[in-house]
């Protein structure tokens, strides 16, 4: 059956990903009537797809890394076996229970929430095909959320043992010896995840000079130290040519004639924007490689009324940025005013072991806008934190300050550091000095008084360290 009786709202959401839900609960909030639709799961890629259940793997795989640390700490552990079915179950135990969570919220909020494809068919208008037939929905004001794929490279096909990250979580089995195409968060939580669980060996293919190239150089650094003593392998700087998949699994040739081989290949070269064949720029709405142009102080496209939030607006495409956009459209549409986000003001965790954390400049933005003599470093290392040397770990905090003024960056790696990430977002969002940090009382004994200790520091009277 067809419904072509047209139902107008306040707020049109297409995608209930994490900037599409989030914006539909805040509206609701603010009394506004509000459809969102979805063609696939409520929460998105994060939830169903990437975020959640790798990172639920990733604690796993912490799990299965203590038997073999055990031993220094006087601890005799031994780890017999990895049942996939039951860390598969387990997996999607938490999905559904945040699933269930987020169902129950959207239906509490009165929100009309629906299933279908939706395509733009009019500037503030939405047709969705949904198992019953057509629907068209208005709204006086359009967010489109509609989220990112996983990208390949050209005439690199996945199927069979080439994968994508979503392929990956779905895997029946431990891969012996993967290789991982694309050396960003997605390559390395992957590589550090399967090494965990065991895989013989995991080789890195990465065409950029380092691994997770977009942070400071010392953190990728750091990284690459600490897979060479997990006996992570990683190609740098050469590019990858062809995979040819044979009959034990798959072989990788990069652009220099080396070779490698593996019994799978995850592709992990980044996500795309999920714009095509859903009407944007036929309804004159300014596109950019396939990315949705927006004012960065409204987040409106150029198409009065409508905004856009998520992966597919350029910049980080993390499903916080996401959420807190579509909070923040929502209360633009109210007329709330909300402060715009800064982009560099939004914290980045890699969850591989050991954990990345940063928020803010790295050096070499910082040298590019304060010109070489316009910032100062500091790097703490967490040789002298009691909590970590209890957890054994090694790492540091690296903070970054503008030339006698706050601080602009901050940069930690090291066993579940990224638990520190609160602290330095709201340093680097309110900019603090690192005299006012200093003031501040950080509790003994934690991870958290690397953080303090660093800018006790670089406010020029450092304790358990030296300026």
């Amino acid at each position: 059956m067809s419904d072509t009786s047209d139902q107008s709202y306040d707020l049109v959401i297409l995608g209930g990903g994490s900037g599409g839900y989030a914006a539909a609960l805040r509206a609701a909030q603010l009394d506004m009537k509000v459809a969102l639709i979805e063609k696939d799961k409520l929460g998105g890629t994060c939830l169903h797809r990437g975020c959640v259940p790798t990172k639920t793997l990733l604690h796993v795989a912490e799990m299965a890394d203590a038997p073999h640390e055990a031993s220094s700490f006087g601890v005799d552990l031994s780890l017999n076996s990895i049942d996939t079915e039951k860390v598969a179950s387990f997996k999607e135990k938490i999905i559904g229970r945040l699933y269930k969570g987020l169902q129950g919220l959207v239906k509490a909020s009165a929100i009309d929430y629906i299933e279908g494809y939706g395509k733009l068919t009019g500037t503030h208008t939405v047709t969705v095909e949904t198992s019953e037939g057509s629907r068209e929905v208005t709204g006086k004001n359009v967010l489109l959320a509609s989220g990112s794929y996983s990208k390949t490279l050209p005439g690199l096909e996945l199927g069979g043992r080439i994968l994508d990250s979503e392929a990956a979580l779905q895997l029946p089995e431990i891969p012996k010896n993967p290789i991982i195409l694309g050396g960003g968060v997605i390559g390395v939580e992957f590589a550090s995840l399967w090494k965990s669980f065991g895989a013989e060996s995991v080789t890195i293919i990465e065409g950029l000079p380092h691994l997770v190239a977009n942070e400071d150089e010392s953190l990728s650094k750091a990284l690459e130290r600490a897979f060479k003593k997990r006996k992570i392998a990683f190609s740098l700087g050469t590019f990858f040519e062809k995979a040819e998949q044979t009959d034990s699994g798959v072989k990788v040739t990069l652009a220099d004639g080396k070779e490698f081989e593996g019994d799978y290949l995850l592709v992990a070269v980044g996500r795309g924007p999920n714009t095509q064949g859903l009407g944007y720029e036929e309804q004159g709405i300014e596109m950019d490689r396939g990315f949705v142009i927006v004012n960065k102080e409204t987040l409106e496209t150029n198409v009065k009324g409508v905004y856009a939030a998520g992966d597919i607006v350029p910049g980080l495409q993390l499903a916080h940025r996401g959420f807190q956009q579509g909070i923040f459209v929502a209360e633009q549409i109210a007329g709330l005013n909300p402060r715009p986000i800064v982009e560099s003001g939004i914290p980045r965790v890699t969850y591989c072991e050991p954990n990345i954390g940063s928020v803010g400049l790295t050096e070499k933005q910082a040298a590019e806008q304060f010109g070489e003599d316009g910032y100062s470093t500091y790097e703490y290392n967490l040789g002298g934190n009691g909590k970590s040397q209890v957890l054994g770990t090694s790492g540091f905090v690296k903070l970054i300050r503008e030339k006698d003024g706050p601080v602009v960056g901050i940069h930690m790696i090291g066993s579940r550091m990224s638990e520190q990430i609160g602290e330095a977002q709201l340093i680097v969002n309110w900019e603090a000095h690192p005299e006012d940090v200093a003031a501040l009382i950080h509790a003994h004994p934690t991870q958290n008084e690397a953080m303090g200790e660093a800018h006790l520091a670089l406010a020029g009277k450092p304790l358990h360290s030296h300026a």
